[in-house]
């Protein structure tokens, strides 16, 4: 089987068009395909774009009908978490609406989505959809998941999912509860919070002291996701998931040893997540990250994958909305 592995969409249908008609997909009966190959979807199908029902019913309509596969990405399990009450504090849900903390920050994060969907029976129809999304595919030859392939949070997270790797009503409740002291983020031991975050978030540090970033919505933080999949990085002014101008100011302090995640140099990995931006390139001849910030003015980017056990650059095909 041939794959076009299709990156983060966002609400934006229309580049989600376009791309799949250059692929050489139409619309036949009601869902778009291809007459020799299989899309796979990174997740994050939501929020923020300006078509959030067309995105998610064109995807929907897709893996029906065998002609797409899809994992899930954090902006639905957020839609999951958002929507879920929280059976511990009666009147609150698993993703608090509003808070001490964060204000109406989720809300903001949110709000295309809840717009198009809010107060109506398709809200919960299509939140019992996305818990249908595994949060990975391991397929014979590659592997797609939306933020980082952790291995051991794999494994950890075994118990808690389904047959077909989803996660389970009950897990939605421990995978929410964030730790209250935020050094325990930071140690080694695993939890179901920690492996989920990992797996559909990434890897995050804490910076040292002084050193902050700006993240892309402009909040300013005190962690950095870690270029999880580059065996060499093992140090922040490596290992930061950021710019190169923007990683040289860090010291070369090494980073916590649980951070260092790797690539087992085998099947190739396909990732979204990360909101790239320039041209679209390989993170490595074995890891591909197909999001390309399509929701802040980017590409919708997909890799045309057929059975190299080593990533091709001149494979990456990308759309602008």
């Amino acid at each position: 089987m041939s794959y076009d592995i299709i990156g983060d969409i966002h609400g934006h249908a229309d580049a989600l068009e376009a791309l799949l008609t250059d692929l050489g997909y139409r619309n036949m009966g009601g869902a778009w395909r291809h007459l020799a190959r299989q899309a796979l979807f990174v997740g994050d199908f939501i929020d923020r774009g300006p078509k959030q029902m067309e995105t998610v019913s064109l995807v929907r309509r897709m893996v029906d009908a065998g002609s797409a596969r899809a994992v899930m990405g954090n902006h639905e399990f957020n839609a999951i978490a958002w929507f879920l009450p929280d059976p511990e504090c009666p009147g609150e849900f698993l993703r608090k609406h509003h808070s001490a903390k964060y204000g109406d920050k989720n809300r903001k994060q949110h709000q295309a989505f809840l717009s198009a969907v809010e107060g109506s029976p398709l809200h919960e129809e299509l939140v019992m959809w996305f818990l249908t999304l595994p949060v990975c595919l391991d397929l014979p030859d590659l592997r797609v998941i939306h933020a980082c392939w952790h291995v051991a949070a794999l494994e950890y997270l075994r118990a808690f999912l389904t047959v077909d790797h989803c996660l389970k009503q009950e897990t939605m409740i421990l995978a929410t509860r964030e730790p209250e002291n935020e050094a325990e983020k930071d140690t080694p031991e695993m939890t179901v919070f920690k492996a989920v975050e990992a797996v559909l978030k990434g890897v995050e540090v804490p910076l040292p002291a002084p050193h902050t970033i700006r993240d892309k919505d402009g909040h300013d933080r005190n962690r950095v996701r870690v270029r999880w999949w580059d065996n060499g990085a093992t140090d922040y002014r490596c290992a930061a998931m950021l710019a190169d101008h923007e990683r040289a100011a860090f010291p070369d302090d090494p980073v916590p040893p649980h951070a260092l995640i790797g690539h087992d140099g085998g099947k190739p990995v396909f990732i979204g997540h990360y909101w790239l931006t320039g041209a679209p390139e390989l993170l490595s001849n074995k890891v591909a990250c197909v999001d390309y910030s399509v929701a802040k003015g980017g590409k919708l980017v997909a890799y045309r994958w057929d059975g190299e056990p080593t990533l091709d650059e001149r494979k990456l095909h990308w759309v602008r909305p």
